[in-house]
């Protein structure tokens, strides 16, 4: 015999009657702050009034004593008190009050019950079917059956037991609906995460890439340097002679390691990467043929400093503004471009900027692929790297990428 299911029964049944209390779930008026901080006085004064209206009834159509009266009258309204925040202790004091609050209760009513504790035991089970899961919910049922059967008279039975039923099963569908959103919200929320930690590391390979080939030209320049000067100059003396061979030996083996290093970061699909990369000098080529395309761009360069720039400096430079004319395009269809150059003696600052369009203009602002890698670029050389709109509507991205000018390295 299979006793799996009886056993998730009664670990359903001992929830049910005195377990942990199920989760309240979302608030109803989470969406609507504002009307969210006003709930809670409503609701008490809500709450006052059930009690006066049920001691009125119970008082003075039912005969109950005053005390009696009050007593039944505070079972009716700590359901509803007590149901925000625990659902499950909620229901337990309903189906108490639903036994016990039906003295005196005259013959001619569908029901042995006051129509604030019916109306009221209604919302509490609604509630309380759509917090809790399928055994639970079994169980909840099942027990609220309980006085239904035994108090409500025969003729109106059926229709409070179609009513329970009812409610049972839109409660399941409300449950299972909101935990699929849940898990799909949850699902969404890791592809997000997973794509812009795959566009940090695809960005950081493609920067580790551009970053070899440009340092691995001027290493071949210090190899061919050092094994060609004791040809070039005249009585070099042997100590040093053979000093260059060492440099030279070296520069290869640094070149090889880097080859190899880069021989794990490129796919097989990718092949080799031996065209020269792009540095200020094709800014202007770039902006032509963004206005070729029909993108209204402008170029302001100063600063008389492009040859103290170092290579990756100027690459990065190139392919910050290159992103930000791309993102321009996509998100501000229309709207001017200004591309901004700036190089001093110890840093060069770039900036992109468009102005209003009617699309309005959505760069991903951090969470996505375009700014992220921009911001790697940045960052990797040092430097700052700011984004976002501007007062009159357009947006704007800057970066600002320092470097040594005596020693023309980063």
């Amino acid at each position: 015999m299979n006793r799996h299911p009886i056993a998730v029964a009664l670990r359903a049944l001992r929830q049910t009657l005195w377990g942990p209390d199920a989760p309240p779930g979302r608030p109803l008026l989470a969406r609507w702050p504002r009307l969210a901080r006003y709930a809670a006085p409503v609701g008490l004064l809500a709450a006052l009034g059930l009690f006066w209206i049920t001691l009125a009834v119970e008082s003075s159509d039912w005969g109950l004593p005053i005390p009696i009266a009050v007593l039944f009258a505070a079972m009716t309204v700590a359901p509803l008190l007590a149901l925000p925040r625990r659902p499950l202790l909620a229901w337990r004091l309903t189906v108490l009050a639903l036994l016990i609050c039906t003295f005196n209760a005259p013959t001619d009513t569908p029901g042995p019950w006051t129509p604030p504790l019916a109306l009221g035991s209604i919302a509490v089970v609604a509630v309380v079917l759509a917090r809790v899961d399928r055994p639970v919910l079994a169980w909840v049922v099942a027990i609220t059956a309980v006085p239904v059967l035994t108090l409500v008279h025969p003729e109106n039975r059926a229709a409070v037991l179609a009513l329970l039923g009812a409610l049972a099963i839109v409660g399941d569908l409300i449950r299972r609906n909101r935990l699929s959103r849940r898990a799909l919200a949850a699902q969404t929320e890791l592809s997000e995460r997973e794509q812009e930690r795959r566009a940090v590391l695809e960005e950081r390979t493609r920067i580790a890439r551009e970053l070899h080939d440009v340092v691995a030209h001027h290493m071949s320049l210090i190899a061919v340097q050092a094994e060609t000067a004791p040809y070039r100059l005249t009585d070099v003396p042997a100590p040093v002679a053979a000093e260059f061979v060492a440099i030279a030996a070296s520069a290869r083996d640094a070149l090889t390691d880097m080859r190899r290093l880069l021989g794990v970061l490129r796919s097989e699909s990718s092949g080799r990467q031996t065209a020269p990369q792009p540095d200020l000098t094709d800014l202007g080529a770039m902006i032509d043929a963004a206005r070729r395309a029909g993108l209204p761009v402008t170029l302001d360069a100063a600063g008389g400093h492009d040859g103290q720039v170092p290579a990756p400096v100027g690459l990065a430079a190139y392919r910050i503004v290159q992103e930000g004319l791309a993102n321009a395009a996509r998100h501000a269809v229309g709207a001017a471009v200004r591309v901004t150059v700036r190089t001093g003696p110890s840093g060069l600052g770039v900036r992109v900027e468009n102005s209003p369009a009617d699309v309005r203009p959505t760069t991903d602002g951090g969470s996505g692929h375009g700014l992220t890698g921009m911001r790697e670029r940045a960052t990797s050389l040092g430097g700052t790297f700011t984004a976002g709109p501007l007062p009159d509507g357009g947006y704007a991205v800057a970066a600002e990428l320092p470097y040594d000018a005596e020693g023309g390295d980063v």
